[in-house]
Protein backbone atom coordinates (compact mmCIF):
# COMPACT_ATOMS: atom_id res chain seq x y z
CA UNK A 1 0.00 0.00 0.00
CA UNK A 2 1.08 3.46 -0.50
CA UNK A 3 2.25 6.40 1.85
CA UNK A 4 -0.64 8.13 -0.01
CA UNK A 5 -2.96 5.57 0.45
CA UNK A 6 -2.20 5.08 4.18
CA UNK A 7 -2.80 8.27 4.56
CA UNK A 8 -6.27 8.13 3.77
CA UNK A 9 -6.56 5.01 5.61
CA UNK A 10 -5.59 6.49 8.51
CA UNK A 11 -7.45 10.10 7.91
CA UNK A 12 -10.90 8.07 7.42
CA UNK A 13 -10.28 5.45 10.42
CA UNK A 14 -9.20 7.90 12.78
CA UNK A 15 -12.64 8.84 14.65
CA UNK A 16 -13.67 5.32 14.87
CA UNK A 17 -14.65 4.42 18.02
CA UNK A 18 -12.62 1.75 20.04
CA UNK A 19 -13.92 -1.60 21.27
CA UNK A 20 -13.54 0.10 24.64
CA UNK A 21 -16.70 2.32 23.60
CA UNK A 22 -18.94 -0.20 23.28
CA UNK A 23 -17.47 -2.14 26.50
CA UNK A 24 -20.75 -1.28 28.33
CA UNK A 25 -23.99 -2.66 26.94
CA UNK A 26 -24.17 -2.04 22.95
CA UNK A 27 -26.92 -3.86 21.94
CA UNK A 28 -26.19 -6.78 19.32
CA UNK A 29 -27.95 -6.41 16.30
CA UNK A 30 -31.15 -9.19 14.49
CA UNK A 31 -28.18 -11.08 13.22
CA UNK A 32 -26.12 -11.54 16.25
CA UNK A 33 -23.56 -9.48 15.98
CA UNK A 34 -21.85 -7.64 18.90
CA UNK A 35 -21.54 -3.56 18.38
CA UNK A 36 -17.98 -4.61 19.55
CA UNK A 37 -16.78 -5.84 16.01
CA UNK A 38 -17.81 -2.93 14.38
CA UNK A 39 -14.56 -0.35 14.25
CA UNK A 40 -12.40 -3.49 13.17
CA UNK A 41 -15.29 -4.23 9.87
CA UNK A 42 -15.62 0.07 9.04
CA UNK A 43 -11.43 -0.04 9.18
CA UNK A 44 -11.37 -3.19 7.02
CA UNK A 45 -13.93 -1.98 4.45
CA UNK A 46 -12.43 1.47 4.33
CA UNK A 47 -8.60 -0.56 3.08
CA UNK A 48 -11.10 -2.77 0.86
CA UNK A 49 -12.37 0.79 -0.50
CA UNK A 50 -9.23 2.55 -0.91
CA UNK A 51 -7.70 -0.74 -1.93
CA UNK A 52 -10.44 -0.49 -4.96
CA UNK A 53 -9.87 3.41 -5.75
CA UNK A 54 -6.39 2.75 -6.20
CA UNK A 55 -6.76 -0.18 -8.94
CA UNK A 56 -9.23 2.45 -10.58
CA UNK A 57 -6.89 5.24 -10.79
CA UNK A 58 -5.11 2.94 -13.15
CA UNK A 59 -8.36 1.57 -14.78
CA UNK A 60 -9.45 1.90 -18.61
CA UNK A 61 -12.91 4.30 -17.98
CA UNK A 62 -14.87 2.64 -21.54
CA UNK A 63 -18.79 1.73 -22.38
CA UNK A 64 -18.94 -2.20 -22.36
CA UNK A 65 -21.90 -4.18 -23.70
CA UNK A 66 -24.32 -4.69 -20.52
CA UNK A 67 -24.68 -8.93 -21.76
CA UNK A 68 -20.86 -9.20 -20.97
CA UNK A 69 -20.79 -8.45 -17.91
CA UNK A 70 -21.54 -11.19 -14.99
CA UNK A 71 -21.40 -10.87 -11.06
CA UNK A 72 -18.82 -11.04 -8.65
CA UNK A 73 -18.64 -15.08 -8.12
CA UNK A 74 -18.22 -14.02 -4.24
CA UNK A 75 -21.18 -11.98 -4.09
CA UNK A 76 -23.32 -13.66 -1.49
CA UNK A 77 -26.57 -11.48 -1.93
CA UNK A 78 -28.81 -13.84 -3.37
CA UNK A 79 -32.20 -11.48 -3.60
CA UNK A 80 -32.30 -7.72 -4.66
CA UNK A 81 -35.04 -5.23 -3.69
CA UNK A 82 -37.43 -4.78 -6.77
CA UNK A 83 -38.84 -1.42 -5.80
CA UNK A 84 -35.00 0.29 -5.08
CA UNK A 85 -33.90 -1.68 -8.30
CA UNK A 86 -36.62 0.31 -10.42
CA UNK A 87 -36.07 3.40 -8.64
CA UNK A 88 -32.40 3.03 -9.31
CA UNK A 89 -33.39 2.77 -12.97
CA UNK A 90 -35.90 5.58 -13.29
CA UNK A 91 -33.31 7.69 -11.47
CA UNK A 92 -30.43 6.09 -14.15
CA UNK A 93 -32.82 7.05 -16.61
CA UNK A 94 -33.84 10.76 -15.63
CA UNK A 95 -30.30 11.90 -14.86
CA UNK A 96 -27.79 9.40 -16.31
CA UNK A 97 -25.25 6.98 -15.09
CA UNK A 98 -23.75 9.04 -12.16
CA UNK A 99 -20.78 6.81 -11.45
CA UNK A 100 -19.51 4.19 -13.48
CA UNK A 101 -19.38 0.33 -12.36
CA UNK A 102 -16.14 -1.21 -11.77
CA UNK A 103 -14.88 -4.61 -13.62
CA UNK A 104 -12.29 -6.66 -14.40
CA UNK A 105 -11.86 -8.75 -17.66
CA UNK A 106 -12.16 -12.83 -17.52
CA UNK A 107 -11.78 -14.20 -20.76
CA UNK A 108 -14.51 -13.03 -23.29
CA UNK A 109 -16.33 -11.65 -20.53
CA UNK A 110 -16.76 -9.04 -17.20
CA UNK A 111 -16.53 -9.80 -13.60
CA UNK A 112 -18.37 -7.21 -11.92
CA UNK A 113 -15.75 -5.68 -9.16
CA UNK A 114 -18.83 -3.12 -7.50
CA UNK A 115 -21.78 -1.71 -8.76
CA UNK A 116 -23.91 -5.08 -9.12
CA UNK A 117 -27.43 -2.74 -8.40
CA UNK A 118 -26.19 -0.05 -11.42
CA UNK A 119 -25.81 -2.89 -13.42
CA UNK A 120 -29.38 -4.68 -12.84
CA UNK A 121 -30.93 -1.15 -13.25
CA UNK A 122 -29.32 -0.99 -16.37
CA UNK A 123 -30.88 -4.71 -17.54
CA UNK A 124 -34.41 -3.07 -16.42
CA UNK A 125 -33.84 -0.18 -18.73
CA UNK A 126 -32.47 -2.80 -21.54
CA UNK A 127 -29.76 -1.02 -22.25
CA UNK A 128 -27.62 -2.00 -24.41
CA UNK A 129 -24.18 -0.56 -22.65
CA UNK A 130 -22.79 1.03 -19.65
CA UNK A 131 -20.15 2.96 -18.42
CA UNK A 132 -17.10 1.07 -17.03
CA UNK A 133 -13.80 1.34 -15.28
CA UNK A 134 -11.77 -1.92 -16.32
CA UNK A 135 -9.64 -2.51 -13.76
CA UNK A 136 -6.99 -5.26 -13.18
CA UNK A 137 -7.17 -7.34 -9.56
CA UNK A 138 -6.58 -10.55 -8.19
CA UNK A 139 -8.87 -12.80 -6.81
CA UNK A 140 -8.13 -11.90 -3.34
CA UNK A 141 -8.49 -8.07 -3.77
CA UNK A 142 -12.71 -9.49 -5.76
CA UNK A 143 -12.86 -11.64 -2.54
CA UNK A 144 -11.82 -9.19 -0.10
CA UNK A 145 -14.03 -5.90 -1.63
CA UNK A 146 -17.52 -8.21 -2.16
CA UNK A 147 -17.16 -9.71 1.31
CA UNK A 148 -16.52 -6.48 3.04
CA UNK A 149 -19.29 -4.45 1.23
CA UNK A 150 -21.89 -6.94 1.96
CA UNK A 151 -20.76 -7.72 6.00
CA UNK A 152 -21.19 -3.67 6.74
CA UNK A 153 -24.91 -3.91 5.43
CA UNK A 154 -27.85 -4.31 7.80
CA UNK A 155 -29.62 -6.12 5.54
CA UNK A 156 -27.54 -8.87 4.69
CA UNK A 157 -28.07 -11.69 7.45
CA UNK A 158 -25.66 -13.44 9.11
CA UNK A 159 -26.13 -16.71 6.92
CA UNK A 160 -25.57 -14.75 3.74
CA UNK A 161 -22.61 -13.47 5.45
CA UNK A 162 -21.32 -16.81 5.97
CA UNK A 163 -21.58 -17.91 2.43
CA UNK A 164 -19.59 -15.24 1.74
CA UNK A 165 -17.03 -16.10 3.96
CA UNK A 166 -16.44 -19.73 3.07
CA UNK A 167 -16.63 -18.34 -1.11
CA UNK A 168 -13.78 -16.05 -0.01
CA UNK A 169 -12.00 -18.65 2.71
CA UNK A 170 -9.97 -20.33 -0.26
CA UNK A 171 -8.41 -16.53 -1.42
CA UNK A 172 -6.51 -16.40 1.66
CA UNK A 173 -3.58 -18.31 3.39
CA UNK A 174 -5.14 -18.81 6.40
CA UNK A 175 -8.28 -17.82 8.23
CA UNK A 176 -5.91 -15.19 10.52
CA UNK A 177 -5.64 -13.80 7.47
CA UNK A 178 -9.14 -13.77 6.51
CA UNK A 179 -10.13 -12.74 10.25
CA UNK A 180 -7.66 -9.50 9.59
CA UNK A 181 -8.91 -8.70 6.22
CA UNK A 182 -12.58 -8.47 7.49
CA UNK A 183 -11.26 -6.54 10.74
CA UNK A 184 -12.87 -9.08 13.10
CA UNK A 185 -11.22 -11.65 15.80
CA UNK A 186 -11.01 -15.16 14.98
CA UNK A 187 -13.85 -15.98 17.35
CA UNK A 188 -15.92 -13.55 15.47
CA UNK A 189 -15.17 -15.58 12.46
CA UNK A 190 -15.81 -18.73 13.62
CA UNK A 191 -19.36 -17.80 14.49
CA UNK A 192 -20.11 -17.52 11.10
CA UNK A 193 -18.20 -20.60 10.53
CA UNK A 194 -20.61 -22.50 12.58
CA UNK A 195 -23.11 -22.28 9.93
CA UNK A 196 -21.41 -25.10 8.43
CA UNK A 197 -21.68 -27.57 10.55
CA UNK A 198 -25.62 -27.43 10.87
CA UNK A 199 -26.99 -29.69 9.54
CA UNK A 200 -28.86 -30.22 6.17
CA UNK A 201 -32.37 -29.30 6.80
CA UNK A 202 -31.47 -26.27 9.19
CA UNK A 203 -29.24 -25.01 5.76
CA UNK A 204 -32.59 -25.84 3.57
CA UNK A 205 -34.46 -23.62 5.43
CA UNK A 206 -32.11 -20.83 5.65
CA UNK A 207 -31.47 -21.04 1.79
CA UNK A 208 -35.70 -19.75 1.77
CA UNK A 209 -35.13 -17.52 4.73
CA UNK A 210 -31.59 -16.81 5.81
CA UNK A 211 -33.02 -13.97 8.68
CA UNK A 212 -33.92 -16.92 10.54
CA UNK A 213 -31.07 -17.50 12.46
CA UNK A 214 -27.94 -15.18 13.64
CA UNK A 215 -24.23 -16.46 13.86
CA UNK A 216 -24.36 -16.69 17.44
CA UNK A 217 -27.30 -18.99 18.03
CA UNK A 218 -25.79 -20.91 15.04
CA UNK A 219 -22.69 -21.25 17.15
CA UNK A 220 -24.58 -22.26 19.96
CA UNK A 221 -26.52 -25.10 18.05
CA UNK A 222 -22.92 -26.14 16.74
CA UNK A 223 -21.65 -26.46 20.24
CA UNK A 224 -24.60 -28.53 21.51
CA UNK A 225 -24.67 -31.55 18.86
CA UNK A 226 -21.17 -31.42 19.16
CA UNK A 227 -21.52 -32.41 22.56
CA UNK A 228 -24.82 -34.18 22.96
CA UNK A 229 -24.57 -36.11 19.54
CA UNK A 230 -27.51 -38.12 17.90
CA UNK A 231 -29.92 -37.63 20.48
CA UNK A 232 -29.36 -33.52 20.29
CA UNK A 233 -30.02 -34.15 16.11
CA UNK A 234 -33.39 -35.54 17.56
CA UNK A 235 -33.96 -32.93 19.79
CA UNK A 236 -32.97 -29.87 17.09
CA UNK A 237 -35.53 -31.88 14.69
CA UNK A 238 -38.47 -31.52 17.03
CA UNK A 239 -37.56 -27.97 18.26
CA UNK A 240 -36.86 -26.44 14.61
CA UNK A 241 -40.20 -25.30 13.35
CA UNK A 242 -40.79 -23.86 16.82
CA UNK A 243 -37.94 -21.46 15.60
CA UNK A 244 -39.32 -21.28 12.13
CA UNK A 245 -42.98 -20.41 13.46
CA UNK A 246 -41.29 -17.75 15.74
CA UNK A 247 -42.59 -20.03 18.65
CA UNK A 248 -38.82 -20.52 20.07
CA UNK A 249 -36.61 -17.48 20.24
CA UNK A 250 -33.74 -18.66 18.33
CA UNK A 251 -31.09 -17.12 20.98
CA UNK A 252 -32.90 -19.98 23.41
CA UNK A 253 -32.59 -23.46 21.01
CA UNK A 254 -29.41 -23.99 22.31
CA UNK A 255 -30.46 -24.11 25.98
CA UNK A 256 -33.43 -25.65 24.61
CA UNK A 257 -31.64 -29.05 23.47
CA UNK A 258 -29.63 -29.60 26.34
CA UNK A 259 -32.84 -29.44 28.19
CA UNK A 260 -34.78 -32.17 25.93
CA UNK A 261 -31.82 -34.23 25.49
CA UNK A 262 -31.32 -34.50 29.90
CA UNK A 263 -34.98 -34.98 29.81
CA UNK A 264 -34.32 -38.15 27.28
CA UNK A 265 -31.84 -39.62 29.35
CA UNK A 266 -33.18 -39.59 32.76
CA UNK A 267 -36.29 -40.91 31.11
CA UNK A 268 -33.76 -43.86 29.56
CA UNK A 269 -32.62 -44.18 33.35
CA UNK A 270 -36.38 -44.46 34.58
CA UNK A 271 -36.97 -48.49 32.74
CA UNK A 272 -37.13 -47.00 29.45
CA UNK A 273 -39.59 -44.66 29.98
CA UNK A 274 -39.98 -41.62 27.54
CA UNK A 275 -42.43 -38.43 27.10
CA UNK A 276 -43.11 -36.69 24.16
CA UNK A 277 -44.42 -33.35 24.74
CA UNK A 278 -47.31 -31.49 22.55
CA UNK A 279 -48.06 -28.07 21.98
CA UNK A 280 -50.78 -26.39 20.88
CA UNK A 281 -48.58 -22.74 19.88
CA UNK A 282 -46.54 -22.11 23.34
CA UNK A 283 -49.12 -24.30 25.59
CA UNK A 284 -48.70 -28.00 26.23
CA UNK A 285 -51.87 -29.66 25.20
CA UNK A 286 -50.61 -33.06 26.44
CA UNK A 287 -48.43 -35.69 25.73
CA UNK A 288 -47.33 -39.08 24.71
CA UNK A 289 -45.94 -41.57 27.22
CA UNK A 290 -44.22 -45.25 26.38
CA UNK A 291 -43.33 -47.82 29.00
CA UNK A 292 -42.58 -51.05 29.61
CA UNK A 293 -46.52 -51.04 29.89
CA UNK A 294 -47.49 -49.43 26.22
CA UNK A 295 -48.42 -46.19 25.16
CA UNK A 296 -50.34 -43.52 26.80
CA UNK A 297 -51.91 -40.59 24.83
CA UNK A 298 -52.81 -37.87 27.79
CA UNK A 299 -54.53 -34.36 26.55
CA UNK A 300 -55.48 -31.46 28.82
CA UNK A 301 -59.02 -30.43 29.25
CA UNK A 302 -59.97 -27.89 27.00
CA UNK A 303 -57.12 -27.51 24.59
CA UNK A 304 -59.22 -29.84 21.52
CA UNK A 305 -62.37 -28.80 20.24
CA UNK A 306 -65.17 -31.84 19.49
CA UNK A 307 -64.45 -31.73 16.11
CA UNK A 308 -60.48 -32.41 17.11
CA UNK A 309 -61.41 -35.34 18.89
CA UNK A 310 -63.90 -36.82 16.58
CA UNK A 311 -61.12 -37.12 14.10
CA UNK A 312 -58.87 -38.58 16.35
CA UNK A 313 -61.16 -41.00 17.52
CA UNK A 314 -62.30 -41.30 13.76
CA UNK A 315 -58.45 -42.04 12.75
CA UNK A 316 -57.73 -44.50 16.01
CA UNK A 317 -61.18 -46.31 14.75
CA UNK A 318 -59.58 -46.92 11.29
CA UNK A 319 -56.39 -48.52 12.77
CA UNK A 320 -57.98 -50.69 15.66
CA UNK A 321 -61.20 -52.09 16.33
CA UNK A 322 -62.95 -49.82 18.66
CA UNK A 323 -66.20 -50.56 20.49
CA UNK A 324 -67.81 -47.81 23.06
CA UNK A 325 -68.40 -48.98 26.30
Amino acid sequence: MSNNIREQLMAKTANLPTPADFKDGGKKDKGGRGPQTMPGITSALAAAQLRIQELESKGVDTEIAVGTIVPNPWQPRRQFNEAKLSELARSIAEAGLLQAVTVRRVGETFQLVAGERRWRAHKLLNRDSIRAVVIECTDQDMAAYALMENVTRDDLSDYEIAIAVRRAESEFPNRTRLAEVMGVTRNELYKFLAFDDLPDFVKRDLDLNPSVLGANSAQDIANVLKKTAEPGLKALKELWPLVLSGDLVQTKIGASITAQVSRGLAASDAGGRSILKIFAGKVQAGSITKDVKGLTFKFKAGVMTEEQENELREHIGKMFSVRPE
